[in-house]
């Protein structure tokens, strides 16, 4: 049930909001706002008042001498009035909304943006995860498309930024309102801003219908999940080949110890076999029979770090209850559950594996995944492209092992460089974004469903409009994460973070280079879309940069590179720039087929890609990228040649300007951690 807004208005006015003002009216005996200054505002309240303006229970610019004339009017069409609140009539100003409701993954939700009618027909709106800095505050007020109109637009006065800052801050900042209610949603609309100051106009509070419960924060080793020192499959047949059959096969291939469980037989496909897990030594074991064998399979892993149920057919098919059962069966037995409907774990440092085709490199890349397919992909793809992985995990559906306790444990594994995340459910939204605030890697998000209908809310204009995509865009800029939108660029982001490491840049610009033609003017384009600024050249070297036979234009910047030309120009190119000016990064771009369409051999693009990799190698502290345009016009291998070429110098390969845009600007993102001087 909804708190009256005058009881709204009296905690603002304790906490320092400024509001109008009011007496508060039982009857209709109204001497008691005789003290306020015309014109005044009436509003009812009562139980079934949330939305006053909709019922016709608020009326503008009366006198005195009306009040009681309005309000009896008021009381003959609405059933439910207890009183009446009479405020003095706020000055005409900017109307904005300030608003917080608790998300149902991430919590306290701090919403900013143009208010009164505005609200619903722009829907120019700002999020916060709360607590909010002052820096997410003016970040907010500044990414709104209204906002010139608080800085005097078109001949009206700027609005007192400062004081609404210092609104924000006490509704969503560290000990703000927030915090002081049973926060289910919370809505000052409108808030008028002016040259002197701000007003919360109107309040609305629909307390939460329930307490929340702390996160269950446990922490685990979870070495022995990536590294088992000997693993159980349970559920392979002696008969019928089926999944458990298969990661017997993959475990047989890696070369780790291994055991199969079996109620009769002695020996799988090979493999020595028990009857049940309470018969093994094993740090890891994997499940694979059908759901409602499973939790009586798990209460039998007393002893046993980890279990992992790949079965599906638990909550999300609607069988929650199966669900819970498997998570008490792990709790009893004293073992961490990852799953259930899940892949498993890839180590190729630990011999773990839930792929075909043998185990690749072990690198520095970590992947938390909930769908197990996707996570196979992106490991075959990658290491196609480059990658070496440290870990991966999928989580399926986190009933017990979250992401954000992987990533906390993560963020301290000396193998770890850098990490992926694909998620749909979070399950711990609010954990999961202070694990992400708390870790110094890199993080790239990947977010499956976001673009679903936002949740919807019972009273305010503040809940509808806090949707799954907003909210993972607010997520990742405040916990500094690359947030992408394609498996592709996943991939692509995790490449640049692996190739350049912890590589400290100077400069905060990017310079492209690269042959003439329409694929500089798309280049230009395509970090244009992803917000990324290229400046202009130094003015002071245009002339050195015609000596090199170069006539400069702008930036991208035109240099020959085919068959027939000197492999060494543009890294000379690239010197004379960054001798006068710093860039964090440059991005040197060919179009492969040039050198098999005007020459015939790959010995000219190996050339160009070693004379490029040097400069990289006189850059410590420039990030060099390299674009290999229409790269599928090479012969087999080719492409691979040159990726290995690159990769020794640290520099990243990408076919697309598009692809490379992104992974600069998920390094951008992730740059409070990542990269910055």
């Amino acid at each position: 049930m909804s708190v009256y807004e005058h009881e709204v208005k009296a905690l603002l006015s304790q906490a320092g909001v400024p509001v109008p003002r009011g007496v508060v009216i039982r009857d209709l005996d109204f001497a008691a706002a005789g003290d306020l200054a015309e014109p005044l505002v009436l509003k009812a309240f009562g139980p079934g008042l949330v939305h006053k303006s909709d019922a016709g229970a608020v009326v503008l610019g009366l006198r005195a001498a009306d009040l009681a004339a309005a309000a009896a009017e008021m009381r003959s069409r609405l059933p439910d009035v207890a009183g009446f609140l009479v405020e003095e009539q706020a000055d005409a100003g900017v109307e904005l909304i300030v608003g917080a409701v608790r998300d149902v993954a991430f919590g306290p939700v701090l919403l900013a943006g143009l208010g009164g009618v505005w609200t619903e027909a722009l829907r120019d709106t700002a999020l916060g995860l709360c607590p909010i800095s002052e820096r997410d505050a003016r970040r907010m007020l500044a990414s709104l498309r209204g906002a010139p109109l608080l800085h005097g637009f078109r001949g009206t006065p700027p609005v007192d930024v400062d004081a609404l800052v210092k609104l924000l801050m006490t509704v969503g900042g560290p000990g703000g309102v927030w915090e002081r209610l049973e926060l289910g949603e919370f809505e000052l609309n409108p808030v008028i801003a002016g040259p002197s100051g701000v007003v919360a106009v109107d309040a609305r509070h629909v307390p939460a219908e329930s307490g929340e419960t702390a996160a269950d924060r446990r922490t685990a080793d979870f070495l022995p999940l990536f590294e088992p020192k000997a693993v159980a499959v349970v559920g392979a047949s002696t008969t019928r080949p089926n999944f458990g059959n298969m990661f017997l096969d993959f475990y047989k291939s890696a070369g780790i110890p291994l055991v199969a469980v079996h109620p009769e037989a002695d020996e799988v496909a090979g493999v020595r076999a028990v009857p049940s897990l309470a018969h093994t030594e094993v740090d890891y074991a994997l499940v694979a029979v059908p759901a409602g064998r499973c939790p009586e399979v798990v209460r039998q892993a007393a002893g046993v770090p980890f279990v992992q149920v790949m079965s599906g057919g638990f909550g999300e098919a609607g069988r929650a209850g199966l669900e819970d059962e498997l998570v008490e069966a792990a709790r009893a037995a004293g073992t961490r559950l990852l799953g259930p409907n899940c892949m498993g774990v890839y180590c190729p440092r630990g011999r773990q594996t839930f792929v075909g085709g043998g185990l690749g490199p072990a690198g520095s890349v970590a992947l938390i995944s909930q769908s197990g397919g996707l996570a196979g992909e992106v490991i075959k793809v990658g290491e196609q492209r480059g990658l070496a992985f440290s870990r991966v995990v999928t989580v399926g559906n986190a009933a017990d092992v979250t992401p954000a306790e992987l990533l906390r444990w993560l963020a301290k594994d000396p193998e770890t460089g850098a990490v992926g995340l694909y998620l749909e459910d979070p399950r711990d939204g609010r954990e999961l974004y202070e694990a992400l605030r708390a870790t110094d890697l890199p993080v790239v998000l990947l977010v499956g469903g976001r673009s679903g209908q936002g949740r919807q809310a019972a009273a305010s204009h503040t809940g509808g409009m806090v949707s799954d995509r907003r909210i993972w865009e607010t997520v990742a800029e405040q916990a500094g994460a690359a947030l992408v939108s394609s498996q592709d660029d996943l991939i692509g982001v995790l490449a640049f973070f692996q190739a350049h490491g912890t590589r400290v840049t100077e400069g905060d610009g990017v310079l492209v280079v690269g042959p003439s033609g329409g694929a500089s003017v798309l280049a230009a384009d395509a970090f244009d879309a992803a917000g990324v600024r290229l400046d202009p050249l130094p003015g002071d070297v245009l002339d050195e940069l015609r000596g090199l036979g170069v006539a400069a234009s702008g930036n991208p910047l035109e240099v020959p590179v085919g068959p027939l030309g000197r492999a060494g120009l543009v890294p000379e190119v690239i010197d004379v720039i960054v001798r006068r000016r710093p860039c964090r990064d440059v991005v040197a771009h060919v179009n492969v087929q040039a050198f098999f369409t005007y020459g015939n051999a790959a010995e000219p693009l190996y050339a160009y890609t070693r004379a490029l990799a040097g400069a990289q190698g006189a850059l410590p502290r420039t990030r060099v990228t390299l674009v290999t345009r229409n790269g599928e016009c090479a012969p087999t291998g080719v492409e691979d040649e040159v990726r290995r070429i690159a990769a020794e110098a640290g520099i990243p390969v990408y076919r697309t300007m598009e692809a490379a845009s992104v992974a600069i600007t998920g390094a951008v993102a992730a740059g409070g951690r990542y990269g910055t001087a």
